[in-house]
């Protein structure tokens, strides 16, 4: 009996004895003891120990010193534990494990089973830890747990066996869900960081000291087309990827022929022998160094950034580019450019606007004091409205600049500079030339329409000087020099003379006048004009002429040039009153390039230039536009007409030539004509004058000839100068009255002379239905226009003869004859 007691409280001291050994155990570990939970229990132990010898009693004696202090550190701490027996017996559970779990008299992982979502991963994992603790002693993992806020938290999970007892686990378990997320984002921030690192668009490499590469990025390997071999190496070297070679003294990891140099340019070499120039940058760092140094560890290694200086290339040629255009366009453009500021004052002007306000100190004023005073006020507006609104409609006023003022147009928008301070960019257009252009366009459509009226006008004279003269000439076949009435007779005829002389000046100016062209000789002009000319100068005035050698010939009408000779030797000579020197000059003129005169152009080409200069007062620049125009007149009234430089200009320019003057107040004028060299067909020689016609020569004549003429006195006197002749005269008032005349006398009619301008039917239809029924009939046109416009009235090929209004007894006499021999 006492054996069995004894031996059954031996074996309950051995178990109290493992307890106690278990707790030293979990005391080596950190952990709490068994006693945390069961305080109770100590004594009995105690007395169990000390029955089981003195040895084990002195150990549970120690044990229960340390018994308050081992469980205060396993219930304190942060940890959640929990020491699982056999059977899954719990057999205590600290503070944090009770605080995070309700359940705590279940092993932790049944806890867990309830809280990990099914077939996941963590589901698989908590299902192999005891497995893998009942084999190995030990187990860890990290499990994804759905926790009390329904919230995904990361668990640690550990377990362990308890050395010396059996079938005793200690759980712990860590939320690590904080620490998980840490590690998340540093991970993530270093993969970031490589790929940054490895893909940035600057190259990163690290040499030794003997050149080889131990790292490069992918964005410098690409440029290089470098190829790493197995084990992460590169064969080259990094004087290999240098396009220029360097001395060889330069140090192996340097790409600069300097030593001391740590940052340059090189020109690298990259794939396909393509070469390309970068910028580096290094730094030199001492490298860990081994152990064993038979392995060659480097001393040192650099951090080198390259960058690829092919873009800022282009990007610099294309901004040179930019730049040299631009100043081409702004220094090169023929306006003028300028920069503005807020207080108009010019920042920067280019060379057109440096020419344009050519002798104006345009640098140290405003631009505004440059502008003609009565223009300020609308370029002061112009300018506001630009700085308020950006823009502006074109303005023209006028500058100073040079010797005159001259217009400009000004296009202009808002600008502000680098401070934010607003200005403006204008383009100033010369239009001074324009508006020369546009008062002489003005002044042409004003001299076109005193054209148009002065051709109407003499016609209507011409019809009645032609009446007057003739009826003077029918007075004087009865009234001979004798007679008391031969000089009243004389007068009249004279003044009738001096009326159609100024009537045929009004059609010299509008170009209406009837040329006689012929292949003249100016040489031959000028002799036979000479003595005339120096009666008209009088003996205070010189003349000098000088003749061009081999003058060439021209086509023009000789009565008509000699006008043009006299009217501007008249003008000469009533410009020196105190006398002076006239000069005639000729001579051959070839000219390469267009010349320009205000409105006229004369093309390139061979002219002979006729000269006529004086010595006399000169004429002002303000009136030099206007001395062509007709009845413009500096001489008192009464002195003259105003006609005899339009007259000139007239004959001119019909006759296809130009005429330019040149003048300086006091010093005299000069006007040179410009005649078209006539190109002589072969066997064509020019035409002498000779003179007036013969007077004396037979008028008369035979033949009916049928006059049509709507104005009454020129048809009574032309069919009475006619009879007088011994001509039949049939008469006609209209073009309808005439084709009655033909039906009876068809066959009987030599010649119809008829007037262009009639009402109704005119003389070129009534001409062109008589060829219908008599197509040789002869026929004289006469009118007070021009003969080529009534040419323009007849159909081409059609043969006729013409005669100016007004016209003499003796010229229509005359005409007759030469149509009828």
């Amino acid at each position: 009996m006492r054996a069995g007691v004894w031996q059954a409280t031996q074996r309950l001291a051995q178990a109290a004895l493992l307890l106690l050994l278990s707790s030293g155990a979990a005391l080596a570990q950190d952990e709490p003891t068994w006693f945390e939970r069961n305080s109770w229990a100590a004594g009995p132990v105690a007395v169990l120990l000390l029955l089981a010898g003195a040895g084990t009693a002195l150990a549970l004696a120690r044990a229960g010193r340390r018994r308050d202090l081992l469980m205060q550190s396993f219930d304190t701490s942060g940890q959640a534990r929990q020491l699982v027996g056999p059977h899954g017996r719990i057999i205590f559970a600290n503070a944090a494990y009770r605080r995070i779990f309700a359940n705590h008299n279940v092993p932790l992982p049944e806890a867990l089973e309830a809280l990990v979502e099914s077939g996941s991963s963590s589901a698989e994992l908590l299902r192999q830890l005891p497995r893998t603790v009942a084999e190995a002693g030990r187990a860890r993992a990290e499990l994804q747990v759905r926790f009390r806020d329904g919230e995904l938290d990361w668990f640690d999970v550990q377990a362990q066996r308890l050395k010396g007892g059996d079938h005793h686990v200690l759980w712990s378990c860590d939320i690590v869900t904080t620490q998980r997320q840490i590690e998340e984002y540093i991970r993530s921030d270093h993969e970031k960081f490589a790929d940054l690192i490895e893909h940035a668009p600057i190259g990163f490499y690290s040499v030794d000291e003997k050149g080889d590469f131990l790292f490069v990025n992918s964005t410098l390997a690409g440029w290089l087309g470098l190829q790493a071999e197995p084990g992460g190496h590169f064969p080259q070297k990094l004087h290999d990827i240098l396009a220029d070679p360097i001395a060889d003294s330069a140090p192996a990891f340097s790409p600069f022929g300097d030593p001391t140099a740590r940052g340059g340019e090189v020109t690298l070499r990259g794939p396909n022998g393509r070469a390309f120039q970068a910028f580096i940058r290094f730094e030199t760092v001492s490298a860990p160094t081994g152990g064993d140094g038979e392995r060659g560890t480097p001393k040192l290694r650099t951090r080198s950034a390259v960058h690829d200086l092919t873009r800022e290339r282009a990007l610099e040629q294309a901004v040179r580019s930019s730049e040299q255009y631009f100043k081409r366009f702004f220094e090169e453009a023929p306006t003028g450019i300028a920069l503005i500021d807020a207080s108009g004052r010019v920042e920067q002007a280019n060379e057109a606007l440096v020419q344009l306000l050519s002798g104006a100190d345009w640098r140290s004023k405003s631009l505004m004091e440059l502008v003609h005073t009565d223009d300020r006020p609308a370029y002061a507006r112009h300018f506001a409205e630009v700085i308020r609104h950006g823009k502006a409609p074109p303005l023209t006023v006028r500058v100073s600049g040079g010797e005159r003022a001259r217009y400009v147009t000004i296009f202009a928008s808002r600008r502000e500079d680098s401070a934010g301070s607003p200005g403006c960019i204008a383009h100033f257009v010369d239009s001074t030339e324009a508006r020369r252009l546009q008062e002489q366009f003005a002044q042409s459509q004003k001299m076109q329409a005193v054209g148009l009226l002065a051709g109407g006008i003499a016609h209507d004279f011409n019809n009645l000087l032609t009446a007057m003269i003739g009826f003077c000439d029918l007075l004087l076949l009865r009234h001979r020099a004798g007679d008391q009435s031969f000089a009243d007779i004389m007068q009249i005829k004279q003044n009738a003379n001096r009326a159609a002389n100024l009537v045929r000046q009004l059609l010299a100016f509008s170009r209406q006048q009837t040329l006689q062209p012929r292949v003249l000789d100016v040489t031959d002009v000028l002799g036979e004009l000479s003595h005339l000319l120096r009666r008209l100068i009088g003996e205070n005035i010189e003349l000098e002429m000088i003749h061009g050698q081999d003058l060439k010939p021209v086509r023009a009408d000789a009565g008509q040039l000699e006008q043009v000779i006299i009217n501007l030797a008249v003008n000469a000579r009533d410009a020196m009153p105190m006398g002076g020197k006239l000069t005639i000059k000729t001579q051959n003129v070839k000219t390469t390039e267009t010349m320009q005169r205000g409105a006229d152009v004369m093309p390139p080409g061979s002219y002979v230039m006729l000269e006529i200069g004086d010595t006399g007062t000169g004429i002002p620049k303000d009136i030099l536009d206007r001395i062509f125009e007709p009845f413009f007149s500096t001489k008192e009234v009464g002195s003259g007409t105003g006609l005899g430089l339009s007259t000139v200009y007239g004959i001119v320019r019909q006759t296809d030539g130009f005429v330019f003057v040149d003048s300086e107040v006091g010093r005299g004028a000069t006007f040179r004509i410009y005649l078209p060299e006539h190109a002589r067909a072969p066997g064509e020689a020019t035409q002498r004058l000779t003179g007036e016609a013969d007077d004396r020569r037979d008028l008369t004549g035979i033949g009916t000839v049928l006059l049509v003429e709507d104005e009454d006195a020129v048809r009574l006197f032309s069919a009475r100068a006619l009879r007088n002749k011994g001509y039949k005269v049939l008469e006609a008032r209209s073009g309808e009255a005439a084709l009655e005349i033909v039906t009876e006398h068809m066959k009987d009619i030599d010649l119809v002379i008829s007037d262009v301008v009639m009402p109704r039917m005119d003389g070129p239809t009534l001409i062109k239905e008589l060829r219908t029924r008599r197509p040789d009939i002869r026929v004289i046109f006469i009118s007070g226009y021009a003969e080529d416009a009534f040419r323009k009235r007849v159909d081409a090929g059609e043969e006729a003869h013409f005669l100016m209004k007004p016209f003499t007894l003796k010229q229509l006499a005359a005409k007759v004859k030469e149509v009828l021999p």
